[in-house]
């Protein structure tokens, strides 16, 4: 699949001069990358941004942005049948032990299913978002591969360079 509209980013102020990096995810690793991997975690909505974003404890800092993307192929997790041929359930998807698992093997489970997808040409996950408060409809993007250009593209929205 494609995709094709606007993604929103809730992230730390620390990264919001550089809001297409993907720094913070390759420094520390998330669900979905491991360490020294980039990655954007964006959303379909500001709502879920904003809950992906500040998931422990109180609202902290936060810089949202949006991005208009046109980016494929984009692995459907959200799709049963995708998630199965890839020997996936969705309980795989939310486990949370996640990042017990990376500091015990290294690397969790996710984040292999990760780096196989990254390297069968897909530029990015679709998934349903497991942030607390989340419903079904709350869906995420995470983009291993994006640029200026097609077919991978991503521009940030800041036409008035409030961030440059």
């Amino acid at each position: 699949m494609r995709h094709n509209g606007l993604l929103y980013r809730a992230l730390n102020p620390i990264y919001a001069r550089d809001p297409l990096s993907g720094e913070g995810a390759r420094r520390h690793g998330g669900r979905f990358n491991p360490k020294g991997m980039p990655a954007l975690y964006t959303s379909l909505s500001v709502m879920t941004a904003l809950r992906e974003a500040n998931q422990i404890g109180t609202l902290q800092p936060t810089t949202l942005v949006a991005y208009e993307a046109d980016i494929g192929p984009i692995f459907d997790a959200t799709d049963a049948a995708e998630l199965s041929a890839q020997g996936l359930t969705k309980a795989d998807l939310a486990a949370d032990d996640w990042r017990l698992q990376m500091l015990e093997n290294g690397k969790a489970p996710t984040q292999a299913v990760a780096e196989r997808l990254k390297s069968m040409g897909y530029a990015g996950l679709r998934v349903q978002s497991f942030a607390k408060g989340a419903s079904s409809d709350d869906l995420n993007l995470i983009l291993w591969t994006w640029g200026p250009d097609l077919p991978m593209r991503v521009r940030l929205v800041d036409d008035e360079g409030r961030l440059t």
